[in-house]
């Protein structure tokens, strides 16, 4: 081979290289478009989608946990928290008491004057479960039950929700509103 056929055969593949590089550049283009406008459209499939924070706590009528939605009664106020569901005969399967606290703490429930069995679900402020009390029985009163970790809502339901349903520390809870 002489030199001007190796200029030539060197040239050649110069020109199959930039040719590649430019497909593989709208290649990655095309790929990066894609992802965008999937994770813009579709941003649950690769993040937990939280509650909105501007929704005032007032508005909150159910709750997504383990699947279920459930009606709650809302206590936001302290005497609305230390009343709670005592003196209450029962509470519907479908229906649960969301205790709303102005800040997070390890705050400590008991079962005085209950007259059914709970389950009570400790919520962080990022809406994930922190802590089960399961079946948390009326005679109990006075022990009371806390999380490890700090919580700035709790979830009242009858007993046995939690395992029927499989809850567990971890999961995401959804608050609806209208």
């Amino acid at each position: 081979m002489n030199r001007q056929n190796l200029s030539v055969n060197f040239l050649a593949g110069m020109e199959i290289i930039n040719k590649n590089k430019n497909i593989f550049s709208i290649l990655l283009i095309i790929i990066f478009i894609f992802l965008c406008f999937f994770l813009i459209n579709y941003p649950c499939t690769w993040r937990p989608c939280l509650p909105k924070e501007a929704r005032p706590p007032s508005d909150i009528q159910s709750v997504k946990i383990a699947g279920k939605i459930l009606k709650v009664e809302l206590a936001l106020t302290e005497k609305d928290q230390e009343q709670g569901l005592s003196g209450r005969d029962n509470l519907k399967e479908d229906e649960g008491m969301l205790f709303i606290f102005s800040y997070i703490n390890k705050y400590s429930f008991w079962m005085k004057d209950m007259k059914f069995p709970l389950d009570i679900i400790w919520i962080s402020d990022d809406y994930h479960v922190v802590y089960i009390k399961e079946n948390a029985m009326p005679e109990s009163y006075p022990e009371s039950f806390s999380p490890d970790m700090d919580s700035k809502y709790v979830l009242e339901v009858n007993a046995g929700f939690s395992k029927k349903n499989n809850l567990k520390v971890g999961d995401l809870v959804y608050f609806l509103s209208p």
